[in-house]
């Protein structure tokens, strides 16, 4: 069934593009709206607010659409809230409609991975995950060059429209190839934040806050770190987090998540505290760009395997507390490293990415202990929250997941 996940890939391919973007459009979007480096950076920072607070909230109101529906709900929006930027005249409107954008990608992406966890056993979770979050670390390695130099050629406004075009393809990729699936979730809000109450959910969010908090702070102004050609380092950076998700998904299902997490977050910070290196020469750049982007990747499809291993019941609603914790580390990110750079320049934005990266290193070693991690359930067991028909179909035939 690992074909039908193709168009969730694809799907997070066309947001983590309209998301990740603005790193690479920062020049041009503020010399066409006369702001500054920061405040056209705080773009991607209203965009990871917004996606933060409306996930649950959206969650809930469309807890009773069948996940195929929502999937399309979702991108129809996405599409939208970016044609909407690109005819947006002023600053103060470009910030509004990326709030409607992040509305649709709030709604897509962790609905994806719920659907990825329904439609494969447990044993190929992880790579399952992987495949479809593998949309995002593409999309930084193909989507976001090419729309960086688009945006340099025929105006940033140009790579929102390919961002349309991007949501459109997955849309129809959606209504063509993703069964209805149904996960039992509930709409009332509060049991949306029931899983707050468990420590071991609390903890992987504030990893997860760390991590991309401290990622983001040198990727969001990583035009403003480096005096070298901006495509090439993130056409390196994601073809390195490209190889990362893949190798993550298969380490995580041989290994476990714990080492993937804790491996992968002690070497993404220290080729951030190796930026001033990185910057001596072209060749030097492109090596530790590959391996930042491969090695911090490792991390994201063991995040979400110790999401589903600490919620069980409650998949689709864990994975949503996930993808906010996220986007609340982005917006962290946008804001300090934005900060960081006005005040201190590229030097404070390397020292802030670096300590919030061993600060989540030290969180999880405190945090995440061996003997509390949850094993995988077993193959033969119906996986919590799906309706019983898809669990049928999948132990049924399991042939169709090789």
């Amino acid at each position: 069934m690992s074909s039908r996940l193709y168009p969730l890939a694809v799907g997070n391919f066309a947001v983590g593009t309209g998301m990740f973007v603005t790193a690479g459009l920062l020049a041009p979007i503020s010399a066409d709206l006369r702001i500054s480096t920061s405040a056209a950076g705080q773009l991607m920072t209203i965009f990871a607010l917004a996606y933060a607070v409306l996930s649950p909230l959206l969650a809930a109101l469309t807890a009773r659409l069948s996940r195929r529906n929502l999937l399309l709900l979702a991108l129809g929006v996405f599409v939208v809230g970016n044609t909407l930027t690109a005819l947006a005249p002023t600053y103060p409107l470009v910030m509004a409609t990326r709030v409607v954008a992040a509305a649709g990608a709030a709604m897509f992406t962790p609905t994806a991975s719920g659907v990825a966890t329904a439609l494969t056993t447990p044993d190929r979770r992880g790579r399952a995950l992987a495949l479809v979050m593998g949309g995002l670390t593409v999309s930084s390695a193909i989507g976001v060059p090419l729309g960086t130099w688009l945006g340099s050629a025929s105006g940033w406004r140009a790579t929102i429209w390919l961002v349309v075009g991007l949501g459109v393809i997955g849309f129809a990729g959606v209504a063509a190839m993703v069964p209805e699936v149904r996960i039992a979730t509930s709409g009332r809000l509060r049991e949306r934040f029931a899983p707050l109450g468990d420590r071991r959910v609390l903890a992987v969010l504030v990893t997860q806050l760390l991590t991309f908090g401290a990622g983001f702070t040198a990727y969001t102004y990583i035009g403003s770190l480096f005096d070298l050609p901006l495509p090439a380092l993130l056409w390196a950076w994601g073809i390195g987090g490209i190889v990362g998700n893949q190798l993550g998904g298969r380490f995580t299902d041989a290994y476990g998540p714990r080492r993937m997490v804790l491996i992968g977050l002690a070497a993404a910070t220290v080729f951030m505290a190796l930026i001033p290196v990185a910057n001596l020469a072209l060749p030097i750049a492109l090596v530790w760009a590959f391996l930042w982007g491969g090695l911090g990747w490792l991390v994201g499809p063991a995040q979400q395997f110790r999401t589903v291993a600490a919620v069980p019941g409650n998949v689709s609603i864990g994975l949503g507390l996930l993808s906010s914790a996220q986007y609340i580390g982005l917006f962290v990110a946008g804001l300090a490293g934005g900060a960081a750079l006005d005040w201190y320049g590229r030097a404070g934005v390397v020292v802030l990415s670096t300590g919030l990266g061993l600060l989540s290193v030290l969180f999880t070693l405190v945090t995440y202990r061996p003997a509390a991690e949850p094993g995988p359930p077993a193959e033969d067991q119906p996986i919590a929250g799906i309706q019983p028909a898809v669990t049928a179909r999948m132990t049924k035939k399991p042939r169709m997941m090789r």
